[in-house]
């Protein structure tokens, strides 16, 4: 019973949150590969291997908690890839082992799923239906039996409506055809089908949908998901919170934070230690403000997700992300609705890709800053220590360390 969590690469389509490895946001005080961990931990697994980036990021996330498991941490020198990932480890795997993503919060009910139909020397994975072929490695199948894995099939092409969903169980006589097969971005799943051609692989379907962490906007799910199944009323004895504050709903504020007159908070919320909500500021919705977030008077906050000391004053925000360290100016709003209603389109890595939303405002990373009364348009990215002017609109994504600013000019009559 032996998991290799995988939590090394870049993540170029993660941009702007890519500054470290994306299982490290954090929701409700945790990084995102501690509440796999603990899914796995529920699942019977203790033994872990943990693959990551030549930063040991996740080595470093994780050492002030207490997992109660015993991890040895792997490191990928260069991101290669899944299969190159996994070769790192191939010195300290089981005789069969599991394999997912660090992101994979659901992973222990998947591993629950193939332990019931594992068979020793075979391939077991999760299948799951997709109406995103594209964006997925699919299926070939019959029956339960996998024929192929066809890697981000073109349209028109995929082999069936069924997706990887990202969780296998693999005999460590995978290594055999890994050494085999051409180095390149898909080479797991070129060993993988080679495995299969020998030696034979089965699915387990489930009709739930898993929580995918492929573009940034998908932490939106995922924090809704925890928080629906993790979060519990509790107000710390150290918070200061003023009388005339309306508290309704789950409601989590951590210690030493202050609720100061007027401010309003509605649940499902997560407030961290040391923050402060300013007099007249609404939070709402699914919002989630870690450790020293700071929200200024008469701002709204709905369905956001703040990292670690966030600063706002007045405004708007509305289902957008601030990495750690951002800097919002008095009267900043975040436009999350297109003005036809339709669905918010992103440009990520040169294409325009359909996020499936409604409602989306802008994803900001690490210390970038904003002047005041900057408008921001639904979708867009701001890189990370970038700057945008005051009274800048912002239609476009903006890239790391750029200063970005709208020019206004002026016309002046003149007179006799």
């Amino acid at each position: 019973m032996q998991a290799i969590i995988l939590a090394a690469g870049q993540s170029s389509r993660f941009w702007p949150l890519n500054q470290r490895h994306k299982s490290l946001l954090k929701v409700m005080g945790k990084p995102l590969i501690w509440y796999t961990i603990e899914s796995l931990k529920k699942a019977g697994i203790k033994n872990f291997i943990v693959v990551q980036g030549a930063k040991k990021d996740v080595e470093g996330g994780l050492k002030n908690y207490n997992l109660g498991v015993k991890i040895q941490y792997i490191v990928q020198p260069k991101p290669k890839g899944m299969g190159n990932a996994l070769w790192q480890a191939k010195d300290f795997a089981a005789s069969q082992f599991f394999v997912l993503n660090a992101e994979r919060l659901d992973g222990g009910e998947h591993i629950k799923k193939l332990k019931i139909k594992e068979q020793r020397a075979k391939v077991v994975l999760v299948a799951q239906p997709t109406n995103n072929p594209r964006l997925y490695g699919m299926l070939k199948f019959r029956g339960d039996n996998v024929l192929e894995i066809v890697e981000k099939p073109k349209p028109g092409r995929e082999p069936s409506n069924l997706k990887v969903a990202g969780t296998y169980g693999i005999p460590k006589e995978f290594f055999e055809c890994y050494r085999k097969v051409e180095k390149r971005a898909y080479d797991f799943e070129d060993a993988l089908n080679l495995f299969i051609k020998k030696r034979g692989a089965k699915m387990v379907k489930t009709e739930k949908e898993n929580l995918a962490l492929k573009y940034p906007w998908h932490l939106f799910e995922m924090n809704k998901y925890l928080m629906d199944k993790y979060l519990s009323p509790k107000i710390e004895n150290s918070a200061k919170i003023a009388k005339n504050v309306i508290i309704e709903g789950t409601v989590y504020i951590g210690k030493n934070t202050k609720v100061f007159e007027n401010a309003v908070i509605k649940g499902p919320c997560y407030i961290g230690e040391n923050c402060v909500i300013g007099n007249n500021a609404l939070v709402r919705e699914y919002a989630n403000l870690e450790d020293n977030c700071l929200i200024g008077a008469n701002a709204e906050v709905t369905r956001c997700i703040f990292q670690n000391d966030v600063h706002t004053h007045s405004g708007y925000f509305g289902d957008s992300i601030f990495d750690r360290g951002c800097r919002i100016g008095a009267g900043t709003i975040t436009a999350n609705v297109r003005i036809d209603r339709g669905e918010v389109k992103s440009m990520v890595k040169g294409e325009k890709i359909n996020t499936g939303l409604k409602s989306l405002g802008v994803i900001m990373g690490e210390n970038a800053k904003s002047g005041i009364n900057c408008s921001l348009m639904p979708g867009i990215l701001i890189g990370r220590n970038s700057m945008l002017g005051p009274n800048s609109l912002v239609m476009g994504n903006v890239g790391d360390g750029i200063i970005f600013f709208t020019e206004f000019k002026k016309n002046i009559k003149k007179t006799a």
